[in-house]
């Protein structure tokens, strides 16, 4: 087998079609937050659409990958995970 994790890591990102953001800023307490995309405007996120599993936060300034989705309240980031 001649793959080690970083290289599959590597391809998943290359077929990645979510978009890049940075975390503004996230409240663990209250589960919600916002992410700057790369064109400026912040986007909604709520601690349910970020991948993992237990409790799921994110640190300010920390860079993202997202998917956009039009949410009852306007648009929002659904299946965030951090970049590595």
């Amino acid at each position: 087998m001649s793959g080690s994790s970083e290289e599959a890591y590597e391809e998943d990102n290359a077929n990645d079609e979510r978009e890049s953001g940075i975390v503004k800023w996230f409240n663990p307490n209250k589960g919600f937050g916002f992410i700057t995309r790369e064109g400026g405007d912040d986007i909604f996120v709520h601690f349910r659409s970020i991948r993992g599993r237990g409790h799921r936060s994110l640190r300010q300034g920390q860079k993202v990958r997202f998917r956009t989705v039009e949410g009852d309240k306007g648009l929002q980031a659904e299946d965030v995970s951090p970049v590595r």
